[in-house]
């Protein structure tokens, strides 16, 4: 019982850390895979169990995603789908023992990431992204998203900033709406594949839907700063100990 309260802690925590800041899967991918889940399995139910707080955030953003008019929505949501599906795919052919050796890789390019965008968004900044360019760069980030997903809140503002976009609440949404609708593809994939492990994954699903509503509606009156040094605090740390794990 004290193990599920934590890893719906952790659940809660990560929908909030999702809606506010990105880098949610910093928490439950480990948090399952210390409760003795392995890994392949361990991160398929964590984006099962992220996928109703995702889907919390992104309706509480519907208003904001309506105003980014510079983005062809539908062409983004099935280039994301389509590429949360193949990623998914990759991953379930991938085995535990595999995955197990990528896990501290994935960590650490996922931490790389996020702190890049977090406090060094100058270096990407020279850099321009066209209609067809995008298009590409979110098909990719699509299928990694499906894999893994870490740091991919970072990767889709990186993309839309160099895009144009320039209202970080309209990004924010999309980034939300277009996470969900890659992990919609995983998740339905990874259930049809009886890759999940139900009882931690419902628990931390609900938890999940509060954590990722609550963080979307404090998003604007909750410095994303903080939560962002915290994101690659837990991210250095973690990859740390999965390399000395695997030493």
């Amino acid at each position: 019982m004290l193990g599920m309260l934590i890893l719906m802690l952790a659940a809660f925590c990560s929908g909030a850390l999702n809606a506010v800041a990105g880098g949610g899967a910093f928490i439950t991918f480990p948090a399952l895979l210390f409760a003795g889940v392995p890994p392949v399995a361990a991160n398929a139910s964590s984006t099962v169990a992220l996928f109703p707080g995702q889907a919390a955030s992104s309706w509480a953003y519907r208003r904001e995603i309506a105003a980014g008019g510079q983005v062809n929505v539908p062409v983004f949501a099935a280039l994301s789908l389509v590429g949360g599906l193949v990623g998914a795919l990759l991953l379930l052919v991938t085995p535990n023992a595999t995955f197990a050796r990528f896990v501290p890789w994935l960590l650490l390019f996922a931490t790389a990431v996020f702190a890049i965008g977090a406090y060094a968004p100058g270096i990407v900044s020279r850099l321009r992204l066209g209609g067809r360019s995008v298009l590409v760069v979110q098909f990719l980030i699509s299928i990694y998203g499906g894999y893994f997903g870490g740091g991919i809140g970072f990767l889709m503002l990186a993309a839309l900033t160099l895009f144009g976009l320039r209202d970080i609440h309209a990004m924010n949404g999309l980034r939300l709406l277009l996470a969900m609708l890659m992990n919609a593809a995983a998740v339905g994939t990874f259930i049809v594949a009886g890759a999940v492990s139900w009882p931690e994954t419902v628990a931390m699903a609900l938890a999940a839907v509060a954590g990722g509503y609550a963080g979307a509606i404090g998003a604007k009156r909750v410095d994303p700063k903080l939560l962002k040094t915290l994101v690659v605090i837990i991210g250095a740390v973690l990859t740390l100990y999965f390399f000395a794990k695997g030493a």
